[in-house]
């Protein structure tokens, strides 16, 4: 009956250490971590690593109601576009001769050179 306990204590400390109280220790006065500290909380393995990923394109913004757009389009900040479509824009303007490597084409994003505003609208439109 004693070791039966002594099995029950193991198991709900491997579980959920303190549940019955004072969580285990080890020799150096450190609290065992169980599967459920393991698992829940802002360090446990899901929000750390299951659900934290960041992902490649993705954006945040204010959804707000567009007069000039239809019931099926989707419109979106200047900004956020450019950062999503940026591989895109940068390759169009290499293949128009309009930047000659990666580095010019993002410094003549950055610049907002109207020019390359209408050529990203252009690209867009062919993307989209």
């Amino acid at each position: 009956n004693v070791s039966g306990k002594l099995v029950q204590e193991a198991v709900d400390t491997l579980l959920d250490n303190g549940i019955r109280g004072q969580p285990m220790r080890d020799g150096h006065n450190k609290v065992y971590k169980s599967f459920s500290d393991v698992i829940e909380g802002k360090e446990g393995r899901f929000r750390e690593t299951l659900l934290g990923k960041r992902v490649d394109y993705s954006g945040r913004s204010v959804i707000v109601v567009g007069p000039s757009l239809s019931l099926h389009q989707c419109g979106l900040p200047r900004e956020i576009a450019i950062e999503l479509f940026q591989t895109f824009v940068i390759r169009g303007l290499i293949r128009q001769h309009l930047a000659s490597n990666i580095g010019l084409a993002k410094s003549k994003i950055r610049e907002k050179n109207p020019l390359y505003g209408k050529y990203f609208k252009k690209l867009c439109r062919g993307i989209l």
